[in-house]
C-alpha cells in the first residue's frame, strides 16, 4: 500500500527528505555493526502486568525475533498490505511485531489497552484487519477475551498462544516483498479529542523524517539509552523513541503504564540519558525537589515534554535546580513536527509556550492563514490555523473524504490555532485548537492559556476548562478540577480572583467550576476537552430537573 503519489515521492526524494531506508533495513545493519547492543528491554515488573518474565533483546535477538515472528505470521496467511490491529502495552513483543511486519510489508495499527469494545468495533470497521494481535491480560483486562467479545468473527492471534517470541539463530527466512521505503508501515488514530478517530496512514519514509526531526532536538546519539512511558501506538513514543533508535541503534527501555516511582527508578537503574515525559510528572517532581534529589539522575543529559501545554517555572526549576534542560515537542500522528529547546528558546517563558518557525529548506514548511478566508498572515500577533507540509507530513486519512484536509497547495491543515510572535514574529504559541474556541458573546477564549494557569494554583492538582451552553452568550467558560488530597478546592470567587492577579482578562475567567475524581484523557495524556464538555453539558441539565 503506497498513498504518497509519484510526483510527491520524487519531490521529497530530490529534495532530500525521503529514502531508501526501510524499518527492516535498518535493524539488520544494526544486527550486523553491534549485535549484542541492546536494543529493547521490559520494565522489571512486567510479570506483574502479563504475567510473564521481563525480556531484553539485543540487536541480534530482535533480528532474529522478528525474522521468527515474520515467519509464525506467514505461516498463517498473513503477509503484504494485510492491516493487524495491535493491542499491546509496552512490551517487547510490540516492538518485535513492528519490524516482524516491516519484514513481511504488513501494515501494524496499534490501539491504546484502554480500548474497549466500542473502539475496536469502531477500528475494525474502518480497517478491514486480518487479525488482531494482543496478550491474555493486561492486570486485570482481560485483553484476548475482550477482543474476541468485541470482535466474534475477527481472527485473534495472542501472545503465548498462536505467537512466540523466538530469538534463535536461524537459518530459514522469511518471504519478502520488494523493499520499498514509501510502502505504508502504519495506521495509527488521531488521538480522539474532537470526536472519531481517524486512521492516519504514515510510510518509513514519513515516520524517518519525523525520527530526524526528534532527534535534532534531543541531541539523540547511538550510546543513548531511552527510556519510553508513552505507549507505542502514537507519535510521541513512535516518532520520538521506536524509529530514532531504528536510525541511530541506540537502546530503548519500555515503561507502562505510568508509575512515577518505578519510573524515576529506571530512569537510575538503566542510567537513562534521554526521556519524553508527560507535563503533569514534570510539574510533581518540580514541585516536590526531595522526590527528584532522593535518586541518581547523572547520566540523564536533557528530557523532553510535550502533549499539552508546559509551565514556564518548571523549565526553570529543572534548569537552574536540577542542572536538566527541559525539550518542548509539539507534534502529530500526521506529521506535525515542531520544538524548542534551550538553544532556540532560551527562555523558559518562551520555550515553554513558543516553537520556532522551521527555517527554508528545513524537512518541513509551515505557514499560518485565517481560518475562515484562508488569508495567509505574517504579522506579529495575528492568529490563525497552523498549516504544514513536507517529509513529514501524511497523505490523508484512510478511506476519508480528504478535500478539505489539505490547502490546495498541498499544506495540512492543521485545526490548531497559533499566534505568530517573538521578533521578528520568528515564533508560533499554541493557543487552542480552532474547533475548541469558547466564544462568549463574540469574545473568542483559548481554553490551552487557561489550563496552564490553573494547574499552577496550589489547591489544584489537575485542571482544564470547557465550555458551557448560555441562552445569552451563547457560551461561558466552565474550569474543571481536580482537588489535591491535603486541601478543599478554590470557591469560583477565589478561583477568579487568582486568574485576575494572573493578568487575565474578565472576560476569559470561569463563571463554573466542576470537580472531577480525575481528568479524561487519552492514551497520550491530552484532556478530551469534548468529554469535559459532555459530561458538564449534563450535569447542568440534571441540576435543573
Amino acid at each position: 500500500m503506497i498513498t504518497s503519489s509519484a510526483q510527491r515521492i520524487r519531490a521529497l526524494t530530490d529534495a532530500g527528505g525521503w529514502g531508501d531506508l526501510t524499518l527492516h533495513g535498518l535493524l539488520a545493519a544494526h544486527a550486523s555493526d553491534r549485535p549484542g547492543h541492546l536494543a529493547v528491554k521490559d520494565q522489571p515488573n512486567r510479570e506483574d502486568l502479563t504475567g510473564d518474565p521481563p525480556l531484553a533483546l539485543s540487536w541480534a535477538g530482535l533480528e532474529f525475533a522478528s525474522e521468527a515472528l515474520a515467519i509464525q505470521l506467514q505461516q498463517l496467511g498473513i503477509g503484504a498490505d494485510d492491516r493487524l490491529i495491535i493491542q499491546l502495552p509496552n512490551v517487547v513483543e510490540l516492538l518485535v511485531v513492528y519490524y516482524a511486519a516491516s519484514k513481511i510489508g504488513a501494515i501494524v495499527s496499534p490501539v491504546p489497552v484502554q480500548y474497549g469494545s466500542h473502539e475496536l468495533q469502531q477500528i475494525a470497521g474502518a480497517l478491514d484487519a486480518a487479525a488482531v494481535i494482543t496478550l491474555e491480560r493486561l492486570r486485570e483486562t482481560a485483553l484476548a477475551a475482550a477482543a474476541r467479545l468485541a470482535l466474534p468473527g475477527a481472527r485473534v492471534l495472542v501472545f503465548g498462544r498462536e505467537l512466540h517470541i523466538d530469538t534463535a539463530a536461524s537459518k530459514q527466512r522469511c518471504g519478502r516483498p520488494p523493499d520499498d521505503a514509501n510502502r505504508v508501515l502504519s495506521i495509527c488514530w488521531t488521538s480522539g479529542t474532537t470526536g472519531t478517530p481517524k486512521g492516519v496512514p504514515r510510510s518509513h519514509n514519513m515516520w524517518l523524517a519525523t525520527a530526524r526531526c526528534s532527534m535534532a532536538a534531543g541531541s539523540y546519539t547511538a550510546d543513548d539509552v531511552l527510556l519510553n512511558p508513552f505507549p507505542l501506538v502514537n507519535m510521541a513514543a513512535l516518532g520520538g523513541f521506536l524509529f530514532p533508535a531504528a536510525l541511530l541503534g541506540c537502546s530503548i527501555v519500555l515503561h507502562h503504564p505510568l508509575d512515577a516511582p518505578l519510573f524515576l527508578k529506571q530512569m537510575q537503574d538503566e542510567r537513562i540519558s534521554f526521556t519524553i515525559a508527560p507535563p503533569a510528572l514534570l510539574n510533581q517532581l518540580a514541585k516536590t525537589p526531595p522526590m527528584w534529589n532522593s535518586f541518581d539522575f547523572s547520566a540523564l543529559r536533557c528530557v523532553g515534554s510535550g502533549s499539552a501545554p508546559l509551565a514556564p517555572w518548571m523549565i526553570a526549576t529543572f534548569s537552574r535546580d536540577f542542572g536538566k534542560e527541559v525539550v518542548n515537542f509539539y507534534g502529530s500522528n500526521e506529521g506535525i513536527s515542531l520544538f524548542a529547546t534551550p538553544e532556540t528558546a532560551p527562555e523558559p517563558e518562551v520555550r515553554a509556550t513558543m516553537f520556532p518557525r522551521p527555517p527554508a529548506g528545513a524537512t518541513i514548511a509551515t505557514k499560518v492563514v485565517e481560518p475562515e478566508s484562508g488569508v495567509e498572515l505574517a504579522r506579529d500577533g495575528e492568529r490563525g490555523e497552523l498549516l504544514i507540509s513536507g517529509a513529514t507530513v501524511f497523505d490523508g486519512y484512510l478511506d476519508h473524504d480528504n478535500a478539505g484536509v489539505f490547502t490546495d497547495d498541498g499544506f495540512f491543515r492543521t485545526g490548531d490555532l497559533v499566534e505568530i510572535c517573538g521578533h521578528p514574529g520568528n515564533y508560533y504559541r499554541i493557543v487552542g485548537r480552532c474547533k475548541d474556541i469558547i466564544n462568549r458573546g463574540g469574545m473568542k477564549i483559548s481554553p490551552a492559556e487557561l489550563d496552564v494557569a490553573l494547574e499552577q494554583h496550589p489547591q489544584v492538582t489537575e485542571a482544564a476548562v470547557c465550555a458551557f451552553p448560555d441562552e445569552r452568550l451563547g457560551e461561558k467558560v466552565c474550569a474543571c478540577l481536580v482537588a489535591r488530597a491535603d486541601t478543599p478546592l478554590p470557591t469560583l470567587e477565589s478561583l477568579q480572583d487568582y486568574l485576575l492577579a494572573a493578568g487575565f482578562a474578565r472576560f476569559k475567567l470561569p463563571e463554573r467550576i466542576e470537580v472531577f475524581d480525575q481528568l479524561p484523557r487519552n492514551a497520550l495524556g491530552k484532556v478530551q476537552r469534548f468529554t469535559l464538555q459532555d459530561v458538564v453539558t449534563a450535569r447542568a441539565e440534571k441540576s435543573t430537573l
